[in-house]
């Protein structure tokens, strides 16, 4: 679990494998053991046999999995419910929302009521001009302060934001594609899609298939 991958490494327990780490120390892991296959942003990895996790809470993901191995989906799923997981995620799924971790990195707290008011407007006109009045603030000013707080324009926030939304519904409802492009915000699948691709690789469809819980 987590930076433990290290040790496995260096016991030459991942040599020719892919593994997970948490995804702060990944590149650490595979300066160091360059013959290990290192998934920077993989939740959990099974390959051959062993098993190795993200950050800490990764280690419920890993968990659940070895249970639905040993037990089967059902019982994992009333496991994941006695621990309050609300979410069984799959190996192989995104460790941090790229939102989170700007946020994260950002010395400001300023513009979070403003981030997650767009969470709950996402089928709003979110341009500037509304982002802007709804802080009181004017469209020029908004946009110069909020990409010296957050590192990147108001737009790119946006997205990143219908994004999470979007992956989320991916992961767990059976909404058709079209229907969650329009419910976050998209002005339709291909522009879902567009987007999908440049954030995270994958297009919409290709990422229900590895990570629906349902």
């Amino acid at each position: 679990m987590c930076c433990g991958a290290f040790l496995l490494a260096a016991a030459g327990l991942l040599a020719g494998r892919r593994a997970a780490t948490y995804w702060g120390q990944a590149s650490q892991l595979a300066t160091r053991h360059p013959n290990v296959t290192v998934e920077a942003d993989a939740i959990y990895v099974h390959d051959r046999g062993v098993w190795s996790s993200g950050g800490a809470t990764s280690g419920i993901d890993l968990a659940l999995a070895l249970i639905e191995q040993d037990a089967g989906r059902q019982v994992a799923l009333k496991v994941a419910r006695a621990l309050v997981v609300y979410l069984k995620r799959a190996g192989g799924q995104s460790q941090h929302s790229v939102l989170l971790d700007v946020q994260a990195h950002s010395e400001s707290d300023r513009f979070a009521e403003l981030e997650q008011w767009i969470v709950e407007h996402l089928n709003t006109d979110l341009g500037v001009e509304t982002l802007a009045r709804t802080v009181h603030m004017s469209p020029r000013n908004f946009a110069r302060v909020y990409a010296q707080t957050r590192g990147w324009t108001p737009a790119k926030a946006v997205e990143a934001i219908r994004i999470d939304v979007a992956r989320r519904r991916l992961e767990e409802t059976t909404d058709r594609i079209e229907t969650v492009a329009e419910r976050t915000g998209f002005t339709g699948e291909e522009r879902m899609r567009t987007a999908f691709i440049r954030s995270l690789g994958i297009p919409p469809r290709e990422y229900r298939k590895r990570f629906a819980s349902t």
